[in-house]
């Protein structure tokens, strides 16, 4: 691998570790508070996307569209959680699940139904359209660029709002013992309502930050979910610390892995076995660094303790 290769690796891997805080941040805060299953969590990163589209089709800007995209993400992620997650929040997991996957479902349907079951893409905006020469063979796309500046400002501006502001000792309380909070007087409920409708407005920020990158398509939701789990599993359920490591290191092995794995498998079997075996390997491996987490921290990387 040449070093502007792994140079663009590092960096894609970098972009899409920070997506992937944007949606684990929401969910490790609502399950390590609440204990709540959300299944549906990857649906509010498709509604930004897909937010972002309209409103950038009736304003013509791509910024006032991301404002206004994350204010209705809010809003839809609110009255969710008002009609409908927080009469599951007293229910077993089984009927989480079952209720979370259902709102998966009815969403997606309901996208193709508005939208259109085709693919649709957002022109990345004029003002980040350049390139950036970081070598002299690298040219890298600023837009890139500015998606990992701002997943970094946001996770420091959200470390920040948890570890030193009165919302952030509560919601930290709560992912430690929440039944005492409420025992203490606080109103655990908005306390939840609060902790949802901030996760379901960082998921659509996501959405809205990949959408001028990634194609926008119903489901397109769905299998980031599940590495979002597999993140807030090696970082710490409750974890905004550990999120934000997990998502870069998941990011990193992720986009590293699908070029090395098939110069490793090169080094032991033939050209034509290395191109099947590579990429097979390439795709279990975050799940085989989330197993070797677990055996030696079953807890994850940096469990929520009263501190994240």
């Amino acid at each position: 691998m040449t070093f502007t290769l792994l140079l663009i690796q590092i960096l894609n891997g970098a972009q899409y570790g920070v997506l992937l805080f944007l949606i684990a941040a929401g969910l490790t805060l609502v399950f390590g508070v609440m204990g709540f299953i959300n299944l549906a969590h990857g649906v509010q990163y498709m509604i930004g996307a897909y937010l972002t589209f309209m409103f950038l089709s009736i304003t013509g800007n791509f910024f006032v569209a991301l404002l206004l995209g994350l204010i209705t993400a809010l809003v839809l992620g609110l009255a969710l959680e008002v009609l409908i997650f927080r009469h599951l929040y007293d229910r077993d997991h089984l009927d989480q699940v079952l209720a979370t996957f259902g709102i998966i479902l009815f969403v997606n349907e309901a996208v193709k139904v508005i939208w259109g079951p085709g693919t649709l893409t957002i022109p990345t905006p004029e003002i980040l359209s350049a390139s950036l020469q970081l070598t002299d063979n690298l040219l890298y796309p600023v837009y890139r660029l500015s998606l990992i500046v701002v997943g970094i400002i946001v996770a420091a501006g959200l470390y920040l709002i948890v570890t030193k502001t009165r919302v952030g000792m509560l919601i930290r309380a709560g992912a430690t013992n929440a039944d005492m909070v409420s025992a203490l007087g606080v109103n655990i409920r908005r306390l939840f309502t609060i902790v949802f409708g901030f996760g379901a407005m960082l998921a659509g920020f996501a959405g809205a930050l990949a959408a001028p990158v990634f194609t926008i398509e119903p489901g397109m939701g769905d299998d980031l979910l599940i590495v979002a789990f597999v993140v807030i599993i090696i970082g710490g359920i409750g974890s905004i610390r550990g999120a934000f490591i997990a998502a870069l290191l998941v990011g990193l092995i992720d986009t590293l892995g699908r070029t090395l794995a098939t110069d490793a498998m090169n080094l032991i079997f033939d050209a034509s076995a290395a191109n099947q075996i590579g990429p097979s390997l390439a795709s279990m491996l975050i799940y085989i660094f989330m197993a070797a987490v677990l055996f030696f921290r079953p807890q994850g990387l940096f469990p929520a303790r009263g501190a994240v």
